[in-house]
């Protein structure tokens, strides 16, 4: 059992070195964003919904809240790839952003649902059950659950 954990060890290290070194913490953020802005990408285009996703975009729209049902805060991120999806935040469970504005960055963490539009991230938010994943906002500095 020691030989094989020692095999494996091995040929972990090995494959860690062979890996790419990001230089800066700015190419590090950049590159997690393209591998995420890919996931929720690939989760469009092959149509795919229930997936937890992370992602940072830019602020294009905001949108009236939902009052129907539980309240949410709505508006859509833009991604560095162009992809768009509308996040909406359960404002009855989380609190809102209220200084919220178009060109701000929101990163998220959430449930993605695939729509034609795009796809919405909703689960931005604690589950006072903690039966599903705790999603979140983050704008300016400030994290929103």
């Amino acid at each position: 059992m020691k030989k094989v954990a020692f095999i494996i060890s091995f040929f972990l290290l090995i494959y860690s070195f062979s890996q790419p070194i990001k230089v800066t913490f700015a190419q590090n953020i950049i590159a997690q964003n393209n591998s995420n802005d890919q996931v929720i990408k690939n989760a469009f285009n092959q149509k795919i919904s229930n997936i937890q996703v992370q992602n940072q975009g830019g602020v294009i729209k905001l949108l009236k809240d939902d009052l129907d049902g539980g309240k949410h805060q709505r508006f859509i991120l833009k991604f560095n790839s162009g992809q768009t999806v509308l996040i909406a935040h359960n404002i009855d469970l989380a609190p809102r952003i209220n200084n919220l504005k178009v060109g701000d960055i929101v990163s998220f963490y959430g449930e993605y649902e695939w729509n034609s539009q795009g796809g919405v991230v909703h689960w931005t938010h604690k589950d006072p059950q903690g039966k599903h994943p705790h999603g979140w906002l983050k704008h300016k500095g400030k994290t929103y659950q």
